[in-house]
């Protein structure tokens, strides 16, 4: 009895730690263009890409040769979701803060029941920052593992 006790648990043990984790990541980009012109979405990617398709090693002798054409490593299937951008005419647009924040928030609990949890999570703003600054970007990547 002792010995299939044994067995099981090293049995469960063995399950328990090859289970390899798959991670997700999705983005959400929020305009910080003046005006209200700027674009801002949440993108979820549909597809896989395989990164070691796209990898190569680069020598002097072979820099050359190794250039791999950009267009194949877009991927065409993805979710897109609008949001609203942070400034309209008016200057800054709280509630539009608030809103984004409702789908952002609507779009994690999604995942989460789906069986993914939230364990990273990175941001960054791209800005111009020179005389007219009319260019930037709020930038978030959600990272899930399952």
């Amino acid at each position: 009895m002792g010995k299939t006790i044994f067995i099981a648990i090293l049995a469960l043990m063995a399950t328990m730690g090859s289970s390899a984790q798959e991670y997700r990541v999705i983005t959400s980009v929020e305009s910080i263009v003046p005006n209200g012109l700027g674009r801002s979405r949440i993108i979820n990617a549909l597809e896989k890409k395989d990164h070691k398709e796209y990898t190569t090693v680069q020598t002097e002798e072979d820099s050359e040769r190794n250039k791999s054409d950009r267009s194949d490593i877009r991927v065409k299937n993805f979710e897109e979701t609008k949001l609203l951008n942070f400034y309209n005419l008016g200057g800054i647009r709280f509630q539009n803060i608030a809103a984004n924040d409702a789908l952002i928030t609507s779009m994690i609990n999604d995942m989460i029941a789906g069986g993914w949890e939230l364990a990273f999570v990175v941001s960054g703003v791209e800005s111009e920052g020179g005389k007219g600054d009319g260019q930037g970007i709020f930038i978030t990547r959600y990272i899930f593992k399952k």
